[in-house]
């Protein structure tokens, strides 16, 4: 499958395949992973590409190795890769096969059974994202450069090129990043917006200087929740780096079946990869666990990156008021100012959160469809539905906890 006489798009069936070292300079270009995670900035380049922990190499490779995804998960990895004349590699893409559309968090099971019952058949779908994952980053990774834009066109006629030659009905770019998204909306695919919430640091000294920014009503709410989860004799304490044992993990994995077993059934992550991900990015981890008598009985696990922390998975073993926004919202506030991150993101969904502080913030994706009937119909939808999440958006700005100056 050629884009041109210059260079080869290829698919890469794992990523074991790929050099570690190529993949990463593409997908943080200024930045080294090294041993167990420990991040080092190489050029001038990490000044305008923040590290992104999800779509390094060594994070996506973890969830293959440990079988979380793959033929029997319905995500089968169909990395595409753009080849240099000399062999290199230009550019890449984390895409996958899928026979289902669990674990996105970006939904169209309404497009799906829509294009069923009108006799299509809507699986398989080419995915680009990280697995289990709704945190936005790099999607079309294509380094640095003059030629980054020219890249990313060339990857976006190789995805539809992919989807054609595996008969699979679209292709979704979820959580791109912006310039990534205005590319493939250029190019002709369907732009969509959703809604997340996330902490942004105005350079606070403290959680009390972010707390100052608050209507009193709203901040004395704060401080009575974080008076109140830690009552009982409950102690919060913060696991990252070298103090990560598999003791830790273990705790987690059980708070992790927990929640998981009770929002969707069987949940995506297993024990092993979890372990990868202490032995290969324990820098990048961070567990925030409550404790009580000396026993873990709740956590959150978070990746950081150069400049943000990413909130993924939470869980309890005890129901205690407030717990979960103290361990899942509030100490990663408290962590972010005392390392000089500028944002928290908490993940999807969460309306509270921005009671707690959390900015509505908009999220993307870009979707192409090959069947022209069910693209006008999905193009229709999205007129309707960005303009209810831009308005709602606005709505949430407006009425956040913060004084009215602020």
């Amino acid at each position: 499958m050629t884009a041109t006489h210059e260079v080869k798009l290829a698919i890469a069936p794992s990523l074991a395949a790929v050099p570690a070292t190529d993949w990463d300079a593409l997908a943080n270009p200024g930045w080294r992973l090294g041993a167990h995670g420990r991040l080092e900035a190489t050029g001038s380049e990490s000044l305008e590409n923040p590290f992104n922990p999800f779509v390094c190499h060594a994070f996506l490779e973890a969830l293959e190795a440990a079988g979380t995804v793959g033929r029997r998960a319905g995500w089968v990895p169909q990395h595409l890769l753009l080849q240099s004349p000399d062999g290199g590699l230009a550019a890449a893409v984390p895409a996958y096969l899928k026979s289902h559309s669990q674990g996105e968090y970006v939904f169209d099971w309404g497009w799906a059974d829509a294009f069923e019952r009108a006799g299509g058949h809507y699986y398989p779908k080419v995915q680009v994202s990280v697995p289990f994952t709704p945190a936005t980053g790099p999607r079309l990774l294509v380094g640095c450069g003059p030629e980054a834009d020219c890249k990313r066109r060339v990857l976006a006629q190789g995805l539809q090129a992919l989807a054609a030659q595996r008969d699979a009905s679209s292709v979704h770019v979820t959580f791109p990043e912006e310039d990534e998204w205005a590319t493939l909306v250029e190019a002709g695919w369907l732009p969509r917006l959703d809604r997340q919430f996330h902490w942004y640091n105005e350079g606070f000294g403290s959680f009390d200087d972010f707390l100052a920014t608050f209507a009193s009503r709203k901040r004395k709410q704060v401080k009575r929740e974080r008076r109140d989860a830690l009552a009982d004799g409950i102690e919060i304490r913060w696991h990252t780096g070298a103090d990560l044992t598999e003791a830790h993990w273990d705790a987690f994995f059980a708070f992790y079946m927990d929640t998981g077993s009770r929002k969707w059934g069987t949940p995506y992550l297993n024990r092993r990869f979890f372990s990868l991900l202490g032995e290969r990015m324990a820098e990048r981890v961070l567990l925030i666990f409550a404790y009580r008598d000396g026993r873990p009985i709740a956590g959150a696990l978070n990746l950081i990156g150069s400049d943000a922390l990413y909130g993924r998975y939470w869980g309890a073993l005890e129901e205690h008021p407030f717990l979960h926004f103290e361990v899942c919202y509030h100490q990663a506030v408290d962590y972010a100012i005392a390392h000089g991150l500028s944002r928290v993101e908490a993940g999807a969904q969460g309306e509270h959160k921005a009671a707690r502080g959390y900015r509505a913030t908009l999220t993307r994706s870009a979707h192409w469809i090959a069947h022209p009937g069910l693209r006008d119909a999905v193009a229709s939808f999205l007129v309707r539905e960005r303009a209810m999440v831009e308005e709602e958006t606005e709505f949430l700005a407006e009425h956040g906890p913060f004084r009215k100056e602020n």
